[in-house]
């Protein structure tokens, strides 16, 4: 029998499952405030790993996406240990805030001090407790309030394991995006973790096609980590367009957004993106793509002002785009992994 996994003073026997919380804070009316870890300890060795959402607390995509995994895991089964953290910015999500009360991100301030602000002491424990422990993690997130984001997975170039990870994965897309200081995925790297970040859906908002490609893409990545067998879900059918560079298409007046195209449309040179009206109909703007791409980001708020981001168009490396999207939104539908009673 495997000796027991330890974290905060407790014990989690092999083939077993257990939240253990980590205490973070007291709130002003003395209710405490912990990050709750939902230790998965498998009957067999293998690597440690993670699955960390809500990092932004208005990020409940990633929310779902835990829920539904840790019904899809078997301690009897699993081979190694996962960590699920749900939540791990507890106040943001109580707020429904991307941020924490002292209205700092999260992500921009690992690794975080016992000394500093409630972020980055909230970010110590996390990187410390969690991110540390293990080999390698999947930090899930959504575009922010008022956008919405096609599923994808971010890698930063240079990185072979993690974009052998995303590859595994298997979503639409994979945008090679750089590593920010003070965020989780550049302090990992740091320490030997490799994180590999899905961004899907919107703030707020559960999205189906984007729970449905996170919970896949995860047990896919584990089966890659020898940590579960195959039986219950499915392989890379098709592989994911690999995008090397995006840019943001911006407003170009303010007034009332007409959009035209949607997540996952591809365009050419000069297609016709949008709109923009003054409320009187007395004005109106168009927006054209500036280069062929794939929409991977949008603005879903039909007011916008001057200058707002409104599409995000990724240039496609490799890969029939068109034909990507519609496949992989149909091996998600026939999924035997998702119960119709799920749906959301």
């Amino acid at each position: 029998m495997r000796a027991p996994f330890e974290i905060a003073g407790r014990e989690i026997a092999a083939a077993s499952r257990q939240t253990v919380e980590l205490p973070v804070s007291v709130m002003a009316d003395n209710t405490p405030v912990g990050l709750n870890v939902h230790v998965i300890h498998g009957a067999d060795e293998g690597p440690v790993s993670f699955v960390s959402a809500a990092v932004h607390g208005d990020e409940v995509v990633g929310v779902e996406i835990c829920r539904r995994l840790l019904a899809s895991v078997d301690p009897e089964l699993l081979r190694g240990t996962l960590l699920v953290v749900p939540i791990v910015n507890a106040f943001g999500f109580l707020n429904r805030s991307r941020y924490l009360p002292d209205r700092r991100d999260l992500n921009r301030s690992f690794p975080g001090s016992s000394k500093g602000s409630l972020a980055s002491r909230l970010a110590q424990i996390f990187l410390r407790d969690v991110v540390q422990r293990c080999s390698f993690g999947v930090d899930l997130h959504s575009a922010a309030i008022h956008r919405t984001n096609l599923p994808q997975c971010r890698v930063s170039a240079g990185n072979a394991r993690t974009l052998a990870m995303a590859r595994t994965f298997g979503a639409p897309v994979i945008l090679t995006s750089d590593l920010r200081e003070g965020s989780l995925r550049s302090e990992a790297a740091e320490r030997g973790v490799d994180v590999l970040l899905y961004e899907a859906g919107e703030g707020l908002r559960f999205d189906e096609f984007a729970v449905r490609a996170g919970v896949m893409g995860i047990m896919r990545v584990l089966h890659g980590a020898d940590m579960v067998d195959d039986t219950d879900f499915d392989p890379v059918v098709t592989p994911s367009l690999l995008c090397s560079s995006s840019q943001w298409v911006r407003a170009p007046a303010g007034g009332l957004l007409r959009a035209f195209k949607g997540d996952g449309d591809v365009v050419e040179e000069g297609d016709l993106l949008a709109a923009v009206s003054d409320p009187f109909g007395a004005q109106e703007h168009e927006i054209l793509a500036p280069a062929p791409g794939i929409v991977v980001g949008r603005a879903v708020l039909p007011v916008v002002n001057e200058g707002d981001a409104v599409f995000h168009l990724a240039a496609v490396r490799q890969g029939d785009a068109e034909a990507t999207v519609e496949e992989i939104a149909a091996q998600l539908d026939a999924s035997p992994l998702f119960d119709e009673d799920e749906i959301i």
